[in-house]
């Protein structure tokens, strides 16, 4: 190794997260995080649904270190150890010799880490931050230690961090087998379809909660592969037979049928959580509010206008089948769930803003005299509107995999010190 001591050498990637539509609960191997099931997720535009991570390394760091949305974390736990140990052993000569950089493949081992890693959406309240987080320091780590790997070799390792994960090293419709291998080796994430295969799709995320969720996806998936036994039914009979389905949905943009399954599937994961013991709670009155708003319109239309799926959290994320029911989608959800009277329509609505204007809506005072929905219109008394029940919406569509930021602008360490800036 040259010029010890004398230089910092960084990189800096975006990583998208990912939704799934087939969902994964539960493992048959908790230290390498293999599944009991194949699932089947959507990746999120990373322009609004994103971890950025830097990641740097130089002989003068005598520890590695790592910092979250500005806090400095323990880096000490298995699941960090996992992947960095994967990529240590798989990590390749680097030189720069314009910098006065080279590292020897032996070299990896002794050599120690900065990290910087910032999510654009909140953490631990059921939107997968772990799975873009993991995505995004297993992505960034390769490139930094210069390992030759494919992204589905890649998704192997950033599964030993967070199950998920692995299905957010692709773009658009992402496959995760579940492999039958104990080493794990056959345990990959897979692209079914890419981010423009279905561009017609866009997707409205209710952030009902940013509050970290009471009980965690890793306990959760234990104690429910532990005590319920309609997770058995579901993982022998019920999701083999719905990823065959969903994967035929996906190819022939079917959308009635994408809708079916994948509020099916929603629905039943949450079910299986309700007969774990203890029940999981992981939605609430106005995750409930919300799919009724849903199920009544697409009854009214008679086909559906909108899948709905919740992960591990409250959020919904629904899915309109084209741009003119997105809009529609919105002046919904803003009648039932109007802001605050102080919020500002600017942070109550982010992602895609332009949505606002198909939807009419220009400023609060368009809100406040949104009629009511047809499919209810003739309810007395009408329904009624929760203020403050939802944080905020995000206007977003299928996305890309992950990608390299290359201005020094974007690094969120100095070059100088590895320190955050």
């Amino acid at each position: 190794m040259s010029g010890e001591g004398e230089w910092i050498r960084m990189v800096t990637a975006r990583t998208p997260t990912n939704i799934a539509v087939v969902k994964y609960w539960g493992k048959r191997d908790e230290n390498l995080i293999l599944p009991i099931n194949d699932s089947i997720s959507m990746t999120l535009d990373p322009d609004h649904l994103s971890t950025t991570t830097t990641v740097s390394v130089s002989p003068s760091f005598d520890s590695d270190r790592m910092w979250l949305n500005g806090k400095e974390i323990s880096l000490s736990g298995d699941r960090f150890q996992n992947c960095l140990r994967e990529l240590r052993s798989q990590a390749s000569d680097f030189e720069d010799s314009e910098k006065g950089i080279k590292i020897e493949k032996k070299d990896w081992e002794k050599l120690h880490f900065h990290i910087a890693s910032y999510n654009n959406f909140p953490t631990a309240a059921g939107l997968a931050s772990s799975a873009a987080g993991f995505a995004c320091l297993v992505f960034a780590l390769a490139n930094l230690m210069n390992v030759k790997a494919n992204q589905s070799h890649l998704s192997a390792i950033a599964r030993q961090g967070s199950g998920s994960a692995c299905r957010s090293l692709f773009g658009g419709f992402v496959k995760w087998i579940m492999g039958k291998d104990s080493d794990g080796g056959d345990s990959v994430a897979v692209q079914l379809a890419d981010e423009n295969h279905w561009s017609d799709l866009v997707i409205i995320v209710a952030v009902v909660s940013a509050h970290q969720k009471e009980t965690s996806s890793t306990s959760g998936m234990r104690e429910t592969v532990e005590t319920s036994a309609l997770l058995q039914h579901r993982e022998k009979v019920v999701v083999p037979k719905r990823i065959i389905e969903m994967e035929k949905a996906i190819e022939a943009r079917d959308f009635a049928s994408f809708a079916k399954l994948t509020c099916a599937d929603s629905n039943q994961f949450h079910a299986v959580c309700l007969d774990t013991t203890p029940p999981i709670f992981y939605m609430n009155n106005t995750s409930h509010r919300i799919i009724s708003c849903i199920e009544k319109w697409n009854k009214a239309e008679g086909a559906p206008q909108v899948a709905y799926t919740f992960d591990a959290g409250p959020n919904a994320v629904m899915v309109a089948r084209d741009r003119k029911t997105a809009a529609l989608l919105l002046q919904r959800m803003l009648y039932y769930f109007p802001p605050q009277s102080e919020s500002d329509l600017d942070s109550y609505v982010v992602g895609d803003k332009s949505i606002l204007k198909d939807a009419g809506i220009v400023g609060i005072s368009d809100i406040e005299v949104l009629p009511v929905p047809s499919e209810v219109k003739d309810r007395v008394p009408p329904p009624p509107r929760s203020k403050g029940e939802v944080s905020y919406f995000i206007c977003t569509r299928i996305g890309r995999g992950p990608v390299l930021l290359t201005e020094d602008a974007q690094a969120l360490l100095d070059p100088n010190t590895g320190l955050p800036k």
